[in-house]
């Protein structure tokens, strides 16, 4: 054994946290306050400079694009022979705040994630697993590598907890399930095509969902189709639907 993991596991100050992370995540991790950063919710975190905040928002952003990469290739290897629309619906529901959720609450991410309960509703808690786990992937991404990474998510995560072909026949639909809620709440709901940003891909739709007046939900995809299912999945993240 190294010497740093040997430290790191029966020395260091922090082997109680590097084990329980080992245990975790099959691997002993190199840059420790990166994984404490993947599981700090913005309400428990600190401003740092010109108002940003030590919290995992920036490590879920880069997490995100890293686990649709792996899992886009998975994807397009598993169906070489079903097209884009096909590809990009099953890779939604596998990288939906609803399956990534369950997979943290699975594998333990309650048991370390910092937020402050008085800060957030019961309804904004629901996506904290989710968001840590996609925080957590940036975070492995950076101290391990792209490879490293990719390995991780296919052998430790996707084989072992995602049942791809189940997802397949499993319908997840969220502009239908928005709809409903907002005819028992009495509320207007709607779906508008909006402009991109100034130098995004101009084949991209941009798709807003606005429940009684106000944003709750964006999609941006190849089809209006796929934007307004994501715009909707994101508005039922942030409604607690």
């Amino acid at each position: 054994m190294p010497i740093s993991r040997f430290y790191k596991l029966y020395i260091s100050p922090n082997r109680k946290y590097v084990k329980v992370l080992k245990n975790l995540l099959g691997f002993v991790p190199g840059n420790l306050s990166l994984y404490r950063l993947a599981f700090r919710h913005k309400s428990a975190a600190q401003n740092v400079k010109k108002g940003v905040k030590n919290s995992n928002e920036r490590l879920e952003f880069l997490g995100d694009a890293v686990l649709g990469s792996v899992v886009a290739e998975v994807l397009f290897k598993l169906y070489p022979y079903e097209d884009e629309g096909f590809l990009t619906e099953l890779r939604s529901k596998i990288v939906s705040r609803v399956n990534l959720n369950q997979l943290g609450k699975k594998l333990g991410f309650d048991k370390l994630i910092e937020f402050d309960n008085r800060a957030l509703n019961s309804q904004r808690q629901g996506s904290l697993l989710g968001d840590a786990f996609e925080a957590l992937i940036g975070a492995v991404y950076l101290d391990k590598g792209y490879d490293f990474t990719k390995n991780f998510l296919i052998n430790h995560i996707i084989k072992s907890h995602i049942d791809i072909h189940k997802l397949e026949q499993t319908e997840t639909n969220f502009k239908s399930k928005l709809i409903e809620w907002c005819q028992r709440h009495g509320k207007d709901i709607s779906f508008d095509l909006v402009s991109n940003h100034e130098g995004e891909n101009i084949k991209l739709f941009s798709v807003q969902a606005s429940v009684d007046g106000e944003i709750v939900g964006l999609g941006k995809e190849f089809s209006k189709k796929n934007a307004e299912k994501l715009a909707a999945e994101k508005a039922c993240e942030s409604l607690g639907i």
